[in-house]
C-alpha cells in the first residue's frame, strides 16, 4: 500500500530513500520482515497479549542487533535496525560479539496462555561498547554469541522506555527511544524493546544508537524529494460538517484587513501587508504586538469565518531521530476558533458561553516518513496541548495513500477517525466532535515555510518569525460565563459544571491568541 518514493537525487537527498545509511562506520539498513519467535494471547494491551519477533532476510555482511516486539491488538507493523561495520579501524571496530548472556526473565514458571517457553537474554558486553537490544529464545540454551552484535559506545546514546508492549507480575516489556530527541539530536532509533523487571524509564539496560556522520543532511530529503512525498502522502483534513470557522490561508487573512496592534497605541493599529513583510521580526512574546480581526463588524465576521478555498498548510521539514527519519509538519491557519460545547451526563451539547472562543488559531499534524525507503511509518494528531503517534497500518486511507484527518468542531484538534472524544471523565467534560462531511482541506495545497538542514533553498516568510500572538487577550469573566451554563442544569448537575474547567487546556479557556508555529516546542523537538 505504501509507496517508495523515487525522485532524481541532488547532494541534498543523495542517501534519502536508498536502503541504507551510513551513521560513522557503521551502516544500518531497516528490516521490516520477521520470525515469530514467542507469542503470549493474554494480559498486556486489551488483555490479547504480545509478540516478540526477530528479523528475517539480513543482508550479508550484517548483523541483528536486537529482536522487535509488538502487542496483538494491532497488525504487524514495525521495524528494527541491524547494522554492518564499514569502518576502518581493526581495533577498534564498530560491532563487537557479545562475551555471555545474562538471563532476563524466562515465562517456563507462568500459567498463561502461551506458545512455548520465552527466554530473554541480554548480551554481556566487551569494555567500550553497549547492548541495544534483547535477544530471545525458547530454550534455556544461551544463544549462541554470533547470533548479536553489541555497538561501539561512541555510536550509541541513552534511550527510554517509551509505549508499554506487555507486562506479567512484575515483568515489563516496553518499547524504546532515543532519550535525546530533536531536529540536532543525533540519536537514532533501533526499534528495538527492552525487558526489566524494574518499572523505571531510565538507566535502562539497553541503548538507541547515535549518528556520528559529518554529512547527516545527505539522508534528508532534497525539494524534489519533498513534493514527491507530499503528493503521494499529504493527508486530507476533514472537516465537521456544522463547523463555522474554516481555516485560509495568512496571505487571504491579512489581504482582508487582519490588524497589527502596538502597546500603548492601541487606537491607531496597522493593516499587515500580504505574507506580513510589516510585522515585527524576532523577539519573544512580551506583549507589544498582537494580530487581530477587522476592526469593523462586517469585516470581522467575514474574516473570522476563514476561507476554504484559500487554505493552504505550511510545511516544516525537519530530521528526527538523527536524519533516519523525516518529519513533515504541517501546519493550518484559522483565523477564529469557534466556542467549546460540553457533555454533562445526558445533556449532550451544551453552549459553553465564549469559553474556548479566540483569534487566531494554530493546528497542525506530522507525517514521519522512513528516510531509508520513503515509506510512510507515522502519523501525529495535534490535540490542544497533546496529541497522539499512530502508526500507518492504523490510518484510514480513502484516497490513495493520503491519510484521513477529522477536524473537531469548533476546537480544530485533529483525530485519525470520526467520534466523540470527551475531555473530561465519568460523562462530563468538553467535546471533541468530528464527523464525515464534504468540506475536506487537501494539505497538499501547501507552502514549504521551514526546512533548516537545506540552508539558502528555502526562505522563510516574514510572517513566520513574529514571535507574538496571533489574536488578542481575551478579557471574560469566566465564572460569569460558567454561571450562565449552570442555568440550564437541574440541581445536582449544576455542580458538576466546575469539573469541566479542570480538563481545560489553556487554549481552550481561550484566555489569549495563539503564538506561530516557530514559538512550539515542537519546532525543533519532539511532539508531545
Amino acid at each position: 500500500m505504501l509507496i517508495l518514493v523515487d525522485v532524481e537525487l541532488s547532494h541534498e537527498g543523495e542517501d534519502f530513500g536508498i536502503g541504507f545509511l551510513d551513521l560513522g562506520g557503521l551502516q544500518v539498513t531497516q528490516i521490516s520482515a520477521f520470525n515469530k519467535v514467542w507469542s503470549t494471547r493474554e494480559g498486556g494491551l486489551d488483555n490479547i497479549g504480545a509478540t516478540i519477533f526477530e528479523p528475517q532476510n539480513i543482508p550479508e555482511g550484517f548483523y541483528m542487533l536486537g529482536s522487535y516486539s509488538q502487542p496483538n491488538n494491532k497488525a504487524l507493523y514495525g521495524w528494527v535496525l541491524v547494522a554492518k561495520d564499514v569502518s576502518s579501524n581493526t581495533t577498534n571496530p564498530t560491532l563487537k560479539q557479545p562475551i555471555d548472556y545474562t538471563l532476563v526473565w524466562s515465562s517456563e514458571s507462568l500459567n498463561i496462555n502461551q506458545d512455548g517457553h520465552a527466554y530473554i537474554w541480554l548480551p554481556s558486553t566487551p569494555n567500550g561498547y553497549k547492548a541495544v537490544g534483547h535477544v530471545v529464545t525458547t530454550t534455556p540454551d544461551k544463544p549462541s554469541l554470533d547470533k548479536i552484535r553489541c555497538v561501539r559506545e561512541d555510536l550509541t546514546d541513552q534511550s527510554e522506555q517509551y509505549s508499554l508492549i506487555w507486562s506479567n507480575n512484575g515483568f515489563f516489556v516496553y518499547d524504546v527511544r532515543p532519550n535525546n530527541r530533536g531536529t540536532q539530536a543525533p540519536s537514532v532509533r533501533v526499534g528495538t524493546f527492552v525487558a526489566q523487571t524494574v518499572e523505571t524509564t531510565t538507566n535502562l539496560f539497553i541503548s538507541c544508537l547515535k549518528n556520528i556522520n559529518a554529512n547527516k543532511t545527505s539522508s534528508m530529503p532534497n525539494l524534489q524529494q519533498i513534493e514527491a512525498i507530499m503528493k503521494i502522502y499529504s493527508p486530507l483534513l476533514v472537516l465537521h460538517p456544522n463547523e463555522e470557522f474554516y481555516p485560509s490561508s495568512v496571505n487571504w487573512f491579512f489581504s482582508n484587513g487582519a490588524l497589527l496592534y502596538t502597546k500603548g497605541q492601541e487606537s491607531t493599529p496597522v493593516r499587515i501587508e500580504p505574507n506580513g513583510t510589516n510585522l515585527p521580526q524576532g523577539g519573544n512574546n512580551d506583549g507589544a504586538y498582537w494580530i487581530d480581526l477587522p476592526a469593523d463588524d462586517e469585516n470581522k465576521d467575514m474574516v473570522s469565518k476563514g476561507n476554504l478555498n484559500s487554505a493552504t498548510s505550511y510545511v516544516h521539514v525537519k530530521p528526527t531521530y538523527g536524519g533516519t527519519f523525516t518529519d513533515l509538519a504541517l501546519w493550518a491557519f484559522y483565523p477564529y476558533n469557534g466556542a467549546s460545547r460540553a457533555k454533562v451526563k445526558f445533556f449532550k451539547n451544551i453552549k459553553l458561553g465564549r469559553i474556548g472562543e479566540h483569534v487566531g488559531d494554530w493546528e497542525h499534524v506530522t507525517i514521519r516518513v522512513s528516510n531509508f525507503n520513503g515509506h510512510l511509518w507515522q502519523m501525529y494528531f495535534s490535540q490542544h496541548n497533546k496529541g497522539t503517534w499512530l502508526d500507518a497500518s492504523q490510518l484510514e486511507f480513502k484516497v490513495g495513500n493520503k491519510p484521513n484527518a477529522y477536524s473537531t468542531l469548533h476546537g480544530h484538534a485533529s483525530y485519525p477517525h470520526v467520534g466523540l472524544t470527551l475531555l473530561g471523565k465519568d460523562g462530563v467534560g468538553i467535546k471533541d466532535d468530528t464527523e464525515q462531511s464534504n468540506f475536506v482541506f487537501d494539505l497538499m495545497t501547501y507552502e514549504l515555510i521551514s526546512a533548516e538542514y537545506l540552508g539558502s533553498e528555502v526562505i522563510e516568510p516574514p510572517w513566520l518569525n513574529f514571535n507574538r500572538q496571533w489574536g488578542p487577550t481575551i478579557d471574560y469573566d469566566l465564572d460569569k460565563e460558567l454561571k450562565k451554563v449552570r442555568k440550564l442544569l437541574p440541581g445536582k448537575l449544576k455542580s458538576l459544571i466546575d469539573d469541566i474547567v479542570k480538563f481545560l487546556p489553556k487554549e481552550v479557556l481561550g484566555e489569549s491568541g495563539p503564538t506561530g508555529p516557530k514559538d512550539k516546542n515542537n519546532w525543533s523537538g519532539d511532539e508531545v
